[in-house]
């Protein structure tokens, strides 16, 4: 049984459990409290986790030997227990921060205790041992992916795909010892991504030293999560896969753009899927000051990431549109961003990778300090290379699903250095680039490029261009979509005008028509 199975059939009990007033969202809040303690045996036994973090009365073998309402009354008392460290007599029977902090204010909606049983019977059918080698973690991160997958949720709205993440993750290269940080972590798909990404250029971490494998599960990852129950379920993310952090975990409780942004230390890396909109109630910093105050989330986190960056620190930010063409303070934002750092690269995303239908979305990609010097605080970005990966691209989804194959020329291009300094060269063809029709407006713009250029995916413009031209917009594009209407192509705006008019002079006399036959039936 592949993980994939598993993910079907765990996801197949929600059905079982609208009986109790379950839905998709409480479904999983509801499978991963039991499932953490289940996955925790399951590791204890094989000997992947050496060290039961559970205490004793709130393990696996505590629920799965029980029945009715016994077993229901049980769980709750778990439940409590592992969120307080104290049973119901107020004795401790646990201090570990981390556990309350993934059980912090956990109840069970449960009301009928086979539903529970059910769960627990599916649970322990599972095999295991094969679920195991594809690695633990990994089927809890397929289950998530899963909840995102479903509209009816709710949750994952601007779900990060998994191919998405680990390409950033390959072009970025986080390296043993780096500190690598996600403001809005969500449940941990970066982090996760960048530990896997290091533990197979180490022998899982056996290369290390004592002191590195140390530095690497307590003190590499940290993230920052405002909603609760999103970061319990980024703490489970982490914990299953040996990423184990501070006190309070790899995930951290607050506001990146209030008091918890303002605590975290520089990081050599930074890797985000901000949130997207605007901020209820103001201002977009909160409690924080930022140059330029907005109420635009996505610009109040690019600051706070350029800004907490250290010197030659890399950076990978997945962006809506709006960030690269908004007017304003979007524009200082834009430039003090390429005054700061070495802005290097764009990636344009196509549309529907994500699951929020329309959305239209960019990686950015930028090293604190200039190409030739770290410590360079002005004039840091001379070049920034564009690859359109959205025009003419299939229409992605559930059933079109978005993968590695699609980012692969993308990489190729990118380069082998991590921080945009590889040697590049104009031209990159895949996706039937060269039979896709050239915005003439674009053209225009790009008089000097020649015409075999024009319908290559991978440009690259200038600063001074981009200042000049496009008066620091970001929103650089010079294909035509197939389904676009070229502004060149159209009629005078008088003969639009008249056309315009005659339709609703029309329309007018049909409603006047329909008016009339109204009156004389009544």
């Amino acid at each position: 049984m592949t993980n994939n199975d598993i993910v079907q059939k765990l996801w197949n009990l929600c059905d079982v459990l609208r009986d109790d007033g379950i839905n998709y969202s409480d479904y999983v809040t509801e499978l991963v409290l039991l499932l953490f303690i289940k996955m925790v045996h399951e590791n204890t036994e094989a000997g992947t986790i050496k060290k039961h973090p559970l205490p004793e009365g709130c393990r696996w073998t505590d629920v799965s030997e029980k029945s009715g309402i016994n077993l229901l009354n049980d769980y709750k008392r778990i439940l409590l227990s592992l969120s307080t460290g104290k049973d119901a007599d107020g004795n401790a029977v646990h201090d570990d921060q981390l556990i309350s902090a993934i059980y912090a204010d956990a109840q069970t909606r449960l009301r009928e205790p086979r539903h529970l049983e059910q769960m627990i019977k599916t649970l322990d059918q599972i095999d295991w041992f094969s679920a195991a080698k594809d690695g633990l973690g990994d089927l809890y991160e397929g289950l998530l992916e899963k909840n995102a997958s479903e509209t009816k949720s709710g949750a994952g709205q601007y779900f990060t795909p998994r191919a998405l993440i680990n390409s950033m993750v390959r072009c970025i290269k986080p390296q043993v010892g780096e500190i690598i940080q996600d403001p809005a972590v969500g449940t941990a798909g970066f982090l996760v991504a960048a530990d896997q990404y290091m533990r197979e250029q180490t022998d899982d971490y056996m290369d290390l030293s004592a002191k590195e494998a140390d530095f690497q599960k307590n003190k590499a990852f940290i993230g920052v999560e405002l909603v609760p129950n999103t970061r319990r379920l980024a703490l489970m993310n982490c914990l299953l896969h040996g990423m184990e952090g501070d006190d309070e975990g790899v995930v951290h409780l607050g506001n990146a753009l209030g008091d918890a942004g303002k605590a975290l230390k520089s990081a050599d890396i930074i890797l985000a899927n901000p949130p997207f909109g605007t901020s209820k109630g103001g201002e977009a910093s909160n409690t924080r000051e930022f140059t330029y105050k907005t109420s635009n989330k996505q610009l109040a986190f690019l600051q706070h990431i350029y800004r907490n960056l250290k010197a030659g620190g890399r950076a990978a930010v997945v962006l809506p549109d709006n960030v690269l063409f908004e007017g304003g303070v979007g524009t200082e934002v834009r430039r003090d961003l390429m005054n700061k750092c070495n802005l290097h690269t764009i990636l344009r995303l196509p549309t529907g990778i994500f699951y929020a239908q329309g959305v239209k979305t960019n990686v950015l990609f930028f090293t604190k300090g200039s190409a030739k010097d770290k410590h360079q605080e002005e004039n840091c970005t001379e070049n920034v290379w564009v690859y359109d990966l959205r025009t003419n691209m299939s229409n992605f989804g559930k059933r079109t699903p978005f993968g590695d194959n699609h980012l692969a020329p993308f990489e190729v291009v990118y380069g082998e250095n991590a921080d945009g300094t590889s040697v590049r060269t104009e031209g990159e063809y895949s996706f039937g680039a060269e039979q896709i029709a050239v915005d003439k407006q674009a053209a225009v713009e790009n008089e000097n490029v020649d015409d075999k250029l024009l319908h290559s995916r991978w440009r690259c413009f200038s600063r001074d261009w981009i200042a000049d031209t496009k008066g620091d917009s970001l929103d650089i594009s010079w294909l035509k979509d197939k389904d676009s209407v070229d502004a060149a192509d159209l009629p005078e705006p008088a003969i639009l005008a008249i056309e315009a008019k005659d339709e609703l002079s029309a329309a007018l006399s049909e409603i006047d028509e329909l008016l009339a036959a109204l009156e004389g039936a009544n």
